[in-house]
C-alpha cells in the first residue's frame, strides 16, 4: 500500500510539474489520428514534412528567405540570414538591372520615359522570343538597389528559359554585361504589390514587392503574335527532328542489309574458291556423315526397341525357302529297289 501511494504521488507530482508537457509532446510525436502517425496519425497537425511544406517561403520559415523566395531577389544579398534558394532550372528567368532610365533633364528633374520604355520593351521583346513562346514580360519600376531594372520573363517551358540563360550570358547590353539566372517566381500575383496596382501604395518606388510597369495594348498584341509565332516554330522544329529521326532509322537499316548483302557475297565468293578444292571435299563428306548418322541413330533405336504392351507378339519367322522346294518336290526311290516287270493286259470280252 505504502508502495502504491507513492506510485501515485510520483504520478500526481509529473502532472503538476510538467508531465503534461511532455504527454502532449509525445502525443505530437505519435500522431493524433491524421496521416502519418503511428494509427495513421498526422502528428497532430503539427511537426513533420508537412508542416515545413505549408510555411516555406513565408514569414514562419525561420530558414528560407521570404522575400527571395517570392521575388527573386532581396535587399540583405549575400549577407541574408537566411537560405537563398537558388533552382537549376525553371521557367521563368531574372536578368538583373537590364533596363536602364533615362538621365533627369536640363532641369534636373525627371523626364518622361514612356516612348524609351516601349522602345526598350519592343526590342527585348523580339530578341527574347527567339528562345521559345514568352508567357509574361515583365519590367519592374522599383528603385531600391535589389529591384531596380529587374527583367523577368517566363516561357512557357523551361527549355526556353534555359536557351535564354546560357545564350544571354556574358552578352552586353547599354554597356553592361547581362548575368541572367533562374527564379523561382512562376506567379507574379503573389509577388506584385496589389496596393500599386490600385495606386495606393505609400511606401512609393521603394516598396520591397514587385512594381510591374503596364504595357499599352499594342505591345500586348504584337506580344501575342510573336507568341503565336514561336509555337508554330516549335511545332515545325519538333516535325523536322521527328522527320531527321525517321532518315537516321531508314539509313541505319539501309547500312544494316547492305552489310548484310556485302557478307553473303564474300561467303558466296569464298564457297566459290573452295569448291574445286580439297577443302570442299572435306567439307561435303562431312556433310554426309553428318546426315548419314541421325538415320542410323534412328534405324537402331527402332530394332532395340522393345514391343508394346498392347500389341500383339510377332509372328514366327516363315521357314527358308530351299526346305519348301524339298517338300514340293516327290522323293525318288533308292537305285537298289527291284524293278517290277510289266503284266499284260487283260482279255477282252467275247462278244455274244
Amino acid at each position: 500500500e505504502e508502495y502504491q501511494m507513492s506510485y501515485r504521488r510520483d504520478d500526481r507530482d509529473r502532472g503538476r510539474y510538467g508531465g503534461g508537457r511532455d504527454r502532449d509532446r509525445d502525443r505530437d510525436f505519435r500522431g493524433g489520428g491524421g496521416r502519418h502517425g503511428r494509427n495513421g496519425g498526422g502528428g497532430g497537425g503539427r511537426g513533420g514534412a508537412a508542416r515545413f511544406a505549408t510555411i516555406l517561403g513565408s514569414e514562419d520559415d525561420k530558414v528560407n528567405c521570404p522575400f527571395y523566395y517570392k521575388i527573386g531577389a532581396c535587399r540583405h544579398g549575400e549577407r541574408c540570414s537566411r537560405v537563398h534558394i537558388k533552382p537549376n532550372f525553371s521557367q521563368t528567368v531574372l536578368i538583373p538591372h537590364m533596363y536602364q532610365r533615362p538621365g533627369p533633364g536640363a532641369d534636373g528633374l525627371p523626364v518622361d520615359d514612356l516612348d524609351h520604355f516601349e522602345n526598350f520593351y519592343e526590342e527585348i521583346l523580339d530578341e527574347l522570343t527567339n528562345y521559345g513562346p514568352i508567357e509574361e514580360l515583365n519590367v519592374l519600376e522599383n528603385m531600391g538597389d535589389h529591384l531596380v531594372g529587374n527583367v523577368y520573363v517566363k516561357y512557357k517551358t523551361e527549355d526556353g528559359g534555359e536557351k535564354c540563360c546560357t545564350s544571354l550570358r556574358g552578352r552586353y547590353y547599354g554597356g553592361n554585361m547581362l548575368m541572367p539566372e533562374f527564379s523561382l517566381v512562376t506567379n507574379f500575383r503573389e509577388a506584385r504589390c496589389r496596393q500599386f496596382d490600385e495606386d495606393q501604395c505609400n511606401r512609393g518606388n521603394y516598396c520591397n514587392f514587385m512594381h510591374i510597369r503596364r504595357i499599352s495594348k499594342t505591345l500586348r498584341k504584337k506580344m501575342r503574335k510573336l507568341r503565336r509565332k514561336a509555337e508554330e516554330r516549335e511545332r515545325s522544329e519538333s516535325r523536322s527532328r521527328s522527320r531527321e529521326r525517321r532518315r537516321r532509322r531508314r539509313g541505319s537499316r539501309e547500312k544494316s542489309r547492305s552489310r548484310e548483302r556485302r557478307k553473303s557475297k564474300k561467303h558466296d565468293n569464298e564457297v566459290a574458291r573452295a569448291s574445286n578444292s580439297e577443302e570442299r571435299r572435306k567439307m561435303i563428306a562431312m556433310w554426309n556423315t553428318k546426315k548419314t548418322d541421325p538415320e542410323e541413330k534412328k534405324e537402331d533405336s527402332k530394332e532395340t526397341a522393345p514391343p508394346a504392351a498392347d500389341q500383339a507378339p510377332p509372328a514366327a519367322p516363315a521357314a527358308p525357302a530351299a526346305s519348301a522346294a524339298a517338300e514340293a518336290t516327290p522323293v525318288s526311290a533308292p537305285e537298289t529297289a527291284t524293278q517290277v516287270p510289266p503284266t499284260a493286259a487283260p482279255p477282252a470280252p467275247a462278244a455274244q
